[in-house]
This record gives structure tokens, sequence and C-alpha cells, in this order.
């Protein structure tokens, strides 16, 4: 993988194939190596970019031991709530959506099919309402777009400050409890997973859901049939979303791309023709 430095952070990525651009952004506790199967099918006709989210797998913020923490400056203003000033500086949306057009502007790319894949396809939908003339479609695999409802979004925050914590408190060993097929192995440090999950996770409004009907872009939504969780969300966006289409993956859950990855790649591609 490749290494860019920006605003305190290493970020890793790594581009496979040649045409025009897809920038894939993974969920939480996960890394860029669910968008291996892409790399290699999609990238006969696409250029593949793929990165590690701050936190995670092998991107890192330079010192993060020596700021934040317990009884360091937060509260219930940021974006981690609870948390600390280095989740809400350093972990936060808005820095996630500056890395990704770092790496696009480090590539030399003006435009791109933004992806992402649960939290990744929150934060690509995020990047659209940030940086619209950078996006030329979207394509959101098990995801959803918050809530709009302040009860709703205050339970789901309190899961997201709640998974922090477990995360520091006991380690990476902690994510076999969230999904046994993630590998804590695949991440280098505990604590800034931890404060991923306070400055990334937890959302402050409904901007991203209030803004579907705007998003007027080719927008392909995909979500296996298993994934209960996400089915809903899935449809409720296609609804809304102006240019959208669903594609449903038989035998699938929430890892998509990874339960069957020919499905999804040939959607996939079928999508990023038309739209190129």
């Amino acid at each position: 993988m490749s290494e860019l430095q920006r605003n305190g952070a290493r970020l890793h990525y790594k581009v496979s194939g040649i045409g025009p651009p897809v920038l894939f952004t993974h969920g939480f506790a996960g890394t860029s190596r669910i968008w291996q199967g892409q790399s290699v099918a999609l990238a006969s006709r696409n250029t593949i970019i793929a990165w590690d989210m701050r936190g995670h797998g092998r991107s890192r913020v330079v010192g993060d031991d020596s700021i934040g923490g317990e009884g360091s400056i937060g509260g219930e203003g940021s974006i981690g709530g609870e948390g600390s000033i280095g989740d809400e500086c350093l972990f936060s949306v808005d820095e996630t959506l500056d890395d990704m057009a770092a790496i696009l502007d480090h590539l030399g790319h003006e435009r791109a099919v933004i992806g992402g894949h649960s939290l990744g396809g929150y934060m690509a939908l995020a990047f659209y309402q940030k940086y619209p003339e950078r996006v030329r479609s979207l394509l959101l695999l098990a995801t959803g777009p918050g809530y709009r409802s302040d009860e709703a979004r205050a339970e789901w925050n309190t899961m997201a400050k709640g998974l922090g914590q477990r995360i520091e408190k006991y380690g990476l060993e902690e994510l076999k409890k969230l999904d046994r097929s993630m590998d804590p192995d695949e991440h280098e440090s505990a604590l800034e997973l931890a404060r991923a999950a306070r400055g990334m996770l937890v959302q402050r409004n409904s901007q991203i859901i209030d803004s579907l009907p705007n998003i007027r872009i080719p927008t392909l939504v995909v979500v296996g049939k298993k994934d209960r969780q996400y089915v809903a969300a899935s449809d409720y966006m296609v609804e809304k979303l102006p240019n959208a289409e669903l594609v449903s993956i038989p035998n699938a859950g929430h890892a998509v791309n990874l339960h069957q990855p020919e499905l999804f790649n040939r959607a996939a591609q079928k999508f990023l023709d038309r739209v190129e």
C-alpha cells in the first residue's frame, strides 16, 4: 500500500487498474481489504482506489497516544459527544471527508465515483454533501442515511459510544463480539479505533437523510437480502433518491460484496459502464 500524510495522519491506500476512478471506503472496524475482489474484478475498466480510514487498518494519527483520553476536553457540542478533543478534531466525519478529497487530489482526480460499505456508504453521502462537484456517481453498499428522529439518533449514539468504550477497555478482541468474521490483527491500535467509534459513528443531526431528495446523480444501492438491518434503509434511500436503483442480492448478509462477489461485481460494473 501507499501512504499519504495529511493533517496529523498517515493514510494508507491502494490503487489498482486503469480507467475512470472509483474511491471505495470501508465500514467501521473494516479495512481496505474488503475491496480486494473489486480491485481485481473491476480494474480492467476502472481505477480502483481503496483506503483505510483514520484509526483503521494501517492508517494512524501521528502521536495519537498523547491526545485525548479520559478526562480530556469534550462535551455535548462535539462530534464525539462525551469523547475527547482528539475524537472531535482528528477522528471526525469532516476529517474523513477531507482525507477522501486529499487522496483524490494526490492521485490527480478531480472527480470520481464514490462508493462505500456501511459507515463508508454514509461517508460517501456526506462527501457528496460537502464536495458535490467531485462526485460522478454514488455506489452504496449495505448502508443507511442516518436518522431524522432525535430519539433514534440518540439510541444509535449510545451504541457507538459504548462500542468505543468497550474497544478501549478490552482491546481489539472485542471486535469478534461485534462480528466473528472480523480480524483484530488487521488494526494497529485499539485506542484509535475506539476514538473512530466516538468520532465517526456518532451522528449529530439529520442533514444526510434530509439531503437525499437533492442528490440527483446516478446512484446504485446494493444490499444483501439477509441483511435485515439495512434492507429497509436501502428501500428508503431508493425511494427518496431521484436517480437511484436498487440491487438486492440473494444469499448475502451485511458484507454483500464478500458473500456474493460475482453478483456484486457484475452489478457494479454494469452501473459503472453506464455512468462513465
